[in-house]
């Protein structure tokens, strides 16, 4: 299966972020149309909530809806990916092709409950500290470790913009913990999948390569950089996009 050129490139941000977050990428990209959408709980959709992944799997149907997509190519950062990756795990009909960026394909049932326990600590911190406080720990997460004192700072000003309460409400909604376990979907999947990662970024560069290892049906590429590569490398990566929807999906060998 291939993707289909024609249709339009959705992009969906990560938790704290929003659709400009995609503009200096989409600008690399002339001629091809894209949509970034604002996740609920944040941008202009900062008033929007959701329970859990099947309602933000409602809310993403009806943007495309609204703007009457019928078919579309769908590409998620982070948070974004795992929400693109849940909504074509439940085939929708005009999903052409899928491309992640650091996503998460799921814990194990064993893992869940550590990881809500620990996602709700940080939705209380959200909640009830003041945000450029919560921001600057956030961002020493050992995830951003490829970002020095003045990159962590300057990530963390940016997303002063956002209510402590809607991303608290987001987080919650969407825990790793209450996201199944796609792997097994990955591994019989026949929509082409394109999974990339940044080999500074460890923890989920070394998850794609287990996805390989374990024989799921993705295109896994690796870039020199960390968590967010569209954020840091936005020409570079509008070419691996604009390479994508040019070309036809082939299984990676790591």
């Amino acid at each position: 299966m291939a993707s289909d050129p024609a249709a339009p490139l959705v992009l969906l941000h990560g938790l704290l972020g929003n659709a400009d977050d995609w503009r200096p990428v989409i600008q690399a990209l002339p001629g091809i149309e894209c949509l970034a959408l604002d996740l609920p709980g944040h941008g202009s959709n900062k008033g929007q909530r959701v329970s859990g992944f099947d309602e933000a799997h409602r809310w993403l149907c009806g943007e495309l809806a609204a703007r009457d997509i019928a078919r579309y190519r769908l590409a998620g950062y982070s948070l974004g990916g795992r929400l693109a990756l849940y909504h074509a795990s439940q085939s929708p009909a005009g999903l052409q092709a899928l491309l992640l960026e650091n996503c998460h394909p799921g814990l194990p049932k064993a893992e869940r409950a550590a990881r809500l326990a620990h996602d709700e600590g940080w939705a209380r911190r959200f909640e009830c500290e003041p945000l450029a406080l919560v921001l600057a720990d956030w961002y020493r997460q050992g995830v951003f470790a490829d970002l020095d004192e003045e990159a962590r700072g300057r990530q963390a000003a940016r997303r002063l913009g956002n209510e402590g309460r809607a991303v608290a409400t987001m987080l919650r909604a969407t825990s790793l913990g209450k996201q199944p376990d796609l792997a097994p979907w990955l591994g019989k999947t026949r929509l082409p999948v394109r999974w990339i990662s940044g080999n500074r970024d460890h923890k989920f560069h070394r998850l794609a390569c287990q996805l390989v290892k374990q024989g799921c049906n993705i295109n896994h590429l690796a870039l020199d950089g960390g968590h967010n590569l569209h954020a840091s490398q936005p020409d570079t990566f509008a070419r691996l996009l604009q390479d994508w929807v040019k070309q036809p999906e082939e299984k990676s060998h790591d």
